[in-house]
């Protein structure tokens, strides 16, 4: 199946759009999806080299930090997808979910660079509020223009969703046994 957005919209011809939504297991279960996203497959493409990658988001955080405990990776690095090579809040407050949580499972204050810092600073101030950030951020005032507000409510549900996409060979991403 062909997924895949530019500036939030479905593209021509494609099965699904980036609507949470629309990737229900009855209709994207036991099937290949080919996505693309005006700010995700840059972001993918330009690190498909490292040992170990995968994608987050506010859905799966928790996973993702057991994911990251369990393999104790030396370093990690969370690249936020941005929009359009540019700051994104969305991403940043989900970077700053992953350190939050990463740095209260070690006991440590430990959080890396200053954008790390600010991410956990921003996170901290809106964790009781996600869907009210997300809806003052940039692209979620364009995606709730298009009528995309439910999606909004989606992805500011923290820790809802118990996958984990890992790179299993570059570009291709599967769901990670958390065993």
């Amino acid at each position: 199946m062909l997924a895949g957005e530019r500036g939030g919209e479905k593209l021509e011809d494609f099965d699904l759009g980036n609507s949470p939504s629309e990737c229900t297991p009855e209709r994207v279960g036991g099937k290949r999806l080919f996505m693309s996203t005006t700010n995700g497959t840059r972001a993918l493409e330009r690190v498909r080299q490292v040992p170990i990658l995968l994608t987050a988001s506010l859905t799966n955080r928790a996973a993702v930090v057991r994911y990251l405990l369990w393999e104790q990776p030396h370093t990690v690095w969370i690249v936020a997808a941005g929009w359009r090579g540019g700051f994104s809040l969305e991403d940043t407050i989900c970077a700053g979910a992953i350190a939050c949580a990463l740095s209260v499972e070690r006991d440590s204050d430990c959080a890396g660079d200053d954008e790390s810092i600010a991410a956990m600073a921003l996170f901290e101030r809106w964790q009781t509020r996600l869907p009210q950030l997300l809806r003052y951020a940039h692209h979620g005032r364009g995606l709730a223009a298009l009528g995309c507000g439910q999606d909004l409510d989606y992805c500011a549900r923290l820790d809802s969703v118990d996958v984990v996409p890992l790179q299993v060979e570059p570009g291709v991403l599967k769901a990670a046994a958390l065993d």
